[in-house]
């Protein structure tokens, strides 16, 4: 498959519409406030598994013939994509395997098995997971799908923007939070294609910056090491997403750790709405003050909404 084009994020939007929530749009006249703009939230933390990931996983395993998908789907993963590809996957009604690495959280590996995913723990590198996913995939013949560097999973989280334009008229700006880009990439050729005037912005951790580097080198630098607390952007640019945010992207924003707790607590506190701080992340850009925002309309997509409530972002 090409670049995914509009067409094909149409067509995900269709594949996967009996299987998602059409999330919500909402607003918030004290956040407004704050900041002087009209904000508009994508609520992808409503989502089915929690996060805009089961939009991706969805597309890519429904875009299968028979034949592809007859041993099933395989990727490695700590996170949100490992539950949405098993909830995909027995939605289809074949096998998924999901290799994790041994300190993943939990919740997660209970939520990967609740939806039927077989599991194999690895070291905590991604030397030993991409070395457990080839065991995988020679014993198994399964079709890998890769969380963001995937045209079919890029197709698939393009369909949140495709619905914020079609709720919202004539936006200003919507702004994403970037990890591997995946979400981003996705959200920046819909906007193109069907809000031109509307500029995409990038919200990314200072203390996971990578994309904001990559930009400027123009060329990928991966990501090392990071403690950041918006674990699920805790994750490089790919050689598909990459070239994408290159071309239609205006801008990424940086924003440090307080400024995301402050924005996750926000959106508990004033809209009731639990989001995972990497969801927050594009509303902390907006209340940094590092965006000329007074007055715009302003759409914002809230990635996820998978807390650890043991372990309350205010709380470290």
């Amino acid at each position: 498959m090409e670049e995914p084009t509009i067409r094909d994020i149409r067509e995900a939007a269709e594949r996967i519409r009996s299987f998602i929530h059409r999330t919500p749009v909402l607003t918030c006249t004290a956040l407004n406030d704050m900041c002087g703009a009209e904000l508009f939230f994508k609520c992808e933390n409503l989502q089915k598994v929690g996060a805009f990931k089961i939009r991706g996983a969805t597309n890519a395993v429904f875009s299968l013939t028979d034949a592809e998908a007859a041993n099933g789907v395989a990727t490695h993963s700590s996170g949100n994509h490992a539950a949405a590809l098993a909830l995909a996957a027995r939605l289809r009604g074949i096998k998924a395997y999901v290799v994790m690495p041994q300190n993943a959280p939990e919740i997660k590996r209970k939520a990967v098995e609740g939806y039927g995913g077989e599991i194999t723990l690895c070291e905590p590198t991604l030397l030993a997971r991409e070395e457990g996913l080839r065991a995988i995939v020679a014993r198994s013949g399964a079709e890998v799908v890769h969380p963001y560097n995937d045209y079919r999973v890029i197709a698939g989280q393009g369909t949140a923007a495709l619905e914020l334009c079609e709720d919202i008229a004539s936006l200003d700006v919507v702004i994403a939070p970037v990890g591997g880009g995946g979400l981003l990439s996705g959200t920046a050729l819909t906007v193109a294609a069907v809000s031109p005037a509307t500029r995409v912005i990038a919200a990314e951790p200072e203390l996971a910056d990578d994309a904001w580097r990559s930009l400027q080198a123009g060329r990928i630098i991966p990501l090392g090491h990071t403690e950041t607390i918006a674990d699920g952007l805790r994750t490089s640019l790919g050689d598909k997403t990459f070239p994408i945010i290159q071309k239609h992207v205006s801008q990424i924003v940086t924003v440090s750790e307080d400024e995301i707790i402050d924005a996750t607590r926000k959106l508990w506190e004033r809209m009731k709405l639990v989001v995972e701080p990497s969801g927050a992340v594009p509303l902390a850009a907006v209340l940094s003050g590092r965006l000329e925002v007074r007055g715009l309309r302003i759409g914002l997509i809230l990635s996820g909404g998978n807390v650890d409530l043991d372990h309350l972002p205010w709380m470290r």
